[in-house]
């Protein structure tokens, strides 16, 4: 039996951090068995917020190095770059037939977009859903990890496909969230605040990428509180991250231990977060190191993305003679 097709995409903007790791990225290394795995870098996605694109490359060479450093087989998996992949270009292009102005104007996300940026409202801004769909369909991916704010462009991308099927003939299947279950791991920002961001407050994010002192700084200004006032108290949002984060990197009896004393009313926050900030500089260090030498190995990147977009560039060309055909543009 074929593996069910699962797509996944990462904007090059910002460096990648905990919540990254734990709330996607981890899971596709999971994944990568047991299913045919799309991951690429979006690169076209950046063009509609940032035009400057002077760093664009090392963003996107950055992106890649760490997610093979962080477990991805490029062996296992096709990891590309959009761009390197025309065919996508060339379903958006159909696709937009089939999407509509004022779909595409109420969308959460194009609204808060047009509201951040009012000089740079423009057409791929609006259609950014049909990208995403084109990303999805061109592979007819059935299984897509998406967090609550894609959710809407997802049940976007099945309106599309389910109108060219019922123009053209069927062609693509209904794409579905994928549920990871138990398995999601939400990171909280250090300071209390939503969760960590690549743009927020960067002094309560952890990046892949962070050295040593910096993760150090940042655990031990993490927001803290006097402690419980009575035993088995429920811990606030923000103490209770410092636990899932001991719980992620830690030993089983240190997090134990600590979890004991906070229930005794007889925990050190100073002593935990000492704890967590040398734990989280082992976890980080493997991970920001391999990355870097990933990154300063320009031989192994290409063959990475020249790997990736062949595997792409394979699938994308089997669905688009498919389209084709459908449409009748077959001369």
């Amino acid at each position: 039996m074929s593996k069910e097709v699962v797509l996944s995409g990462i904007r090059p903007t910002g460096f990648l951090h905990l919540g990254n790791y734990f709330g996607a990225m981890r899971n596709y290394v999971r994944m990568q068995d047991a299913y045919n795995c799309y991951f690429f870098v979006a690169n076209w996605y950046a063009l509609t917020t940032h035009p400057d694109t002077k760093e664009l490359q090392n963003s996107v060479h950055r992106v890649i190095a760490e997610n093979v450093a962080c477990g991805l087989d490029p062996e296992k998996v096709a990891l590309y770059v959009q761009s390197d992949v025309p065919e996508i270009a060339e379903l958006y292009l159909y696709l937009n037939m089939l999407a509509y102005k004022g779909e595409l104007e109420k969308t959460t996300t194009f609204k808060d977009k047009a509201r951040l940026q009012p000089d740079n409202i423009n057409a791929g801004l609006l259609t950014y859903p049909v990208l995403m769909a084109s990303d999805i369909l061109v592979h007819r991916a059935v299984k897509v990890p998406v967090g609550k704010d894609q959710e809407q462009h997802l049940e976007m991308a099945r309106n599309f496909a389910e109108r060219f099927n019922f123009r053209y003939g069927n062609v693509f299947p209904a794409p579905q969230a994928f549920n990871f279950g138990d398995d999601l791991v939400r990171i909280m920002s250090l300071d209390g605040n939503g969760k960590m961001s690549k743009s927020e407050n960067q002094m309560a994010t952890i990046f892949l990428a962070d050295d040593d002192d910096s993760i150090r700084k940042k655990i031990m200004k993490a927001k803290t509180d006097s402690g419980p006032a009575a035993p088995d108290s429920v811990k606030p949002d923000y103490i209770e991250n410092l636990f899932t984060l001991l719980k992620l990197v830690s030993a089983e009896d240190v997090h134990q231990k600590f979890n004991d004393d906070f229930n005794k009313c007889s925990v050190r926050y100073g002593d935990l977060k000492k704890q967590l900030a040398e734990d989280m500089v082992q976890f980080v260090k493997p991970i920001r190191e391999r990355a870097a030498d990933i990154q300063n190995d320009k031989a192994l990147l290409t063959k990475i993305m020249h790997q990736g977009k062949e595997k792409a560039r394979t699938s994308a060309a089997a669905t688009l003679t498919e389209v084709r055909n459908a449409i009748g543009m077959n001369y």
